[in-house]
């Protein structure tokens, strides 16, 4: 019967699907290699929606194919990064306030220079153009859409 309970507790485990994740260090090095199309995912720990989302996203295995064969992920958890960051071209620090903080880089990528909002979508093309942006939270189906929309280009 433990083995049983233990099976059924994993099982989910095995048909989730994960999306590569890379950082902008790698990303510098990887473009110049191979150039792929960028997605930026702008995320918060506290962010209940950023999370449902993950795991709507990971659970479709046709996306989650589409991004990790002609993608660069980026998932970037926008107050607890605390790590300079080098992105085209410029360097970026983590912005202290008491005792949180939001990384400059996520106020650099964010309309909203006031405070980002959450989740927050940012595509690049493989020249590191953006071509999409979005605020709030991304729709398997959307995501396919606008994945499919920026590997045509």
């Amino acid at each position: 019967m433990k083995k049983l309970a233990l099976f059924l507790m994993l099982v989910p485990c095995f048909c989730l699907s994960q999306m590569k994740t890379g950082t902008f260090s790698d990303l510098e090095v990887l473009q110049k290699v191979n150039p792929k199309p960028v997605v930026i995912h702008l995320y918060t720990d506290w962010c209940a929606v950023c999370k449902i989302e993950t795991f709507r996203l990971n659970k479709d295995k046709e996306l989650v194919n589409i991004m990790n064969e002609h993608f660069y992920f980026i998932n970037f958890e926008a107050e607890k990064t605390k790590e300079k960051i080098h992105f085209q071209h410029q360097n970026f620090e983590y912005l202290q306030n008491g005792n949180s903080g939001i990384h400059k880089l996520a106020l650099a990528l964010s309309k909203n220079k006031n405070q980002p909002v959450y989740p927050l979508w940012v595509f690049l093309d493989k020249h590191q153009n953006l071509v999409y942006y979005q605020e709030g939270q991304m729709t398997p189906e959307k995501m396919k859409q606008k994945l499919l929309e920026i590997s045509a280009l």
